[in-house]
């Protein structure tokens, strides 16, 4: 049999199952994995024989084939482009994760990002090289201490996680340096899981507080678990209900007066820059997400950033490195000695300089009045959602959000429609699909945030979509629209509970794979 009559056989075997013959769905192409499409031999460079040398693996050394598929140019290129196309981006509509801020990233700030003095940049430079470098850590450094009323901040975290390891490592020196010994801290039943895991990694008791049916922290079930063995209490606010924490002020003033501190998730900032200053609210050191204020890169295509910022009770606990200005222009306090009650040195670097680049340049473009705005809008356009869905969803809690709507699944009560078929529903609408059974606190949870940077446009027609979801639940369409869904995409309705307990995590040939199965 010829090589297209073999491959018309595996078409039409297929066929019974397939909306095509080939599986094609118009321009989403279907094709087997790089690995499954290799052939030993083909290649799309050739490259001179490597010289024999003496190896110096002693005995490391390989011996058998690296195992890489033999591809031509255009067969990788091929590949790789029909991967994207499979990938849901900001780029290619309303993320609305919530809790996570996927906001637009503006190409000016990539245009910035790519300049030469800060592209190329190398971090063992001698200082007098880059003074145009540490001059823009040292203005963004500026501007996150006036956006948050603090004295202090700490540039090297690569994340928002580990900012808020620098946090708690600052308290911590803080509370070494008092010859304390406070063994345990409050953390909010519905925080991030990186707030109690990041108090656990060091060393502190994790102590749950509820919320209460407001959705806020239960002020009376904190103060009784005050006490002189409490470090201190880690909050987000605005927090991951979506709502700000009306009584922070009260809770800042009873952990001070145990001798805690108090940690802040910054997270949310977005919904309060240019309009609510932590300090002025009594936190004593908050990280803040770049990418979710001032819409650097989700993850950073690599080392992310998580300044944090600290109060004059935290200031000299600072960590190294940190960039000063002198007479003699920018440099950079490397040695641990030199600041001297720092907890030492966090990471090797200053930081990830692509996202300081980026950050200041979403500053600078917008103003004082812009950032203001940016709260401005991400609130209206949150609780525009909310006030749009409330008929025909259930708001977990009464009365406005802040930057993010959050629903339960009261309104698929009776349909037999789930929290997660609903999702599914939305991938075939073409949407990535909330933040789902999130915060714990609230059963079915839908966490929906649209960021400030959404048109009134596209939100109407995300609005349109749930609205219509809701109704077709609620009509009993089950089979067709949310059972079965996703049914448009490449790959349709997986088991996810086998495929998590039993994952396959590496491609094998098919001959290794039957033999492994015998």
């Amino acid at each position: 049999m010829s090589d297209w009559s073999k491959a018309l056989s595996s078409f039409e075997g297929a066929a019974e199952n397939m909306p095509t013959m080939t599986g094609n769905l118009g321009l989403q192409l279907e094709e087997p994995l790089i690995f499954e499409q290799g052939e030993d031999g083909r290649t799309g460079v050739d490259l001179p024989d490597v010289p024999k040398v003496e190896s110096k693996l002693g005995g490391l050394a390989r011996k058998g084939a690296i195992g890489l598929p033999g591809l031509s140019e255009p067969q990788v290129v091929r590949h790789y482009t029909r991967l994207s196309q499979k990938n849901y981006a900001i780029d290619a509509g309303l993320y609305p994760l919530g809790s996570c801020t996927m906001k637009h990233n503006p190409r000016l700030n990539e245009k910035m990002a790519r300049l030469p003095g800060f592209s190329d940049v190398h971090p063992l430079q001698p200082v007098s090289t880059v003074q145009g470098a540490l001059e823009l850590i040292d203005t963004l450094a500026h501007w996150l201490k006036t956006l948050t009323g603090m004295p202090a901040v700490a540039m090297s975290p690569a994340a928002g996680a580990h900012g808020e390891l620098c946090g708690m490592m600052a308290i911590r020196a803080a509370i070494e340096a008092k010859g304390e010994r406070r063994t345990r801290v409050l953390v909010p039943e519905s925080a991030h899981g990186t707030n109690p895991a990041t108090a656990a990694a060091c060393g502190y008791t994790v102590d749950p507080i509820p919320a209460n049916e407001r959705g806020r922290v239960d002020i009376e079930a904190f103060k009784a678990k005050l006490g002189p063995d409490v470090a201190a209490v880690m909050i987000t606010n605005p927090n991951t209900c979506g709502l700000f924490e009306s009584e922070i002020i009260e809770i800042a003033e009873l952990i001070h007066s145990v001798g805690g501190y108090f940690y802040c998730d910054g997270a949310n900032f977005n919904a309060i820059v240019g309009r609510v200053r932590p300090g002025d609210l009594g936190v004593d050191a908050m990280h803040i997400n770049l990418h979710k204020t001032f819409s650097t890169p989700h993850g950073g295509g690599g080392p992310g950033a998580g300044p944090v910022v600290l109060s004059e009770a935290l200031a000299k606990f600072v960590p190294v490195p940190y960039v000063v200005h002198g007479k003699g222009g920018y440099s950079v306090v490397e040695s641990e000695g030199a600041a001297e009650d720092g907890f030492g040195r966090l990471k090797a670097f200053h930081g990830q300089m692509g996202m300081f680049v980026r950050a200041l340049t979403y500053m600078m473009s917008h103003g004082a009045d812009g950032l203001r705005q940016v709260a401005n809008d991400a609130v209206l356009n949150a609780n525009y959602i909310l006030a749009c869905l409330k008929d025909e969803m259930s708001p977990a809690f009464d009365g406005p959000c802040m930057h993010e709507a959050l629903f339960d699944d009261t309104f698929l009560k009776g349909t037999g429609v789930t929290t997660l078929d609903f999702a599914k529903a939305m991938i075939d609408e073409g949407y990535h699909p909330m933040t789902m059974y999130f915060p714990l606190v609230v059963h079915g949870a839908l966490l929906i945030e649209p960021t400030e940077t959404e048109s009134k446009e596209a939100i109407d027609q995300f609005i349109a979509v749930l609205a219509g979801l809701a109704k077709k639940a609620k009509q009993g369409d089950q089979a067709e629209w949310f059972k079965a869904a996703p049914r448009f995409t490449p790959r349709r309705r997986l088991d996810e509970t086998a495929a998590a307990r039993k994952p396959v995590l590496r491609w094998k040939p098919e001959e290794q794979s039957k033999d492994a199965a015998d």
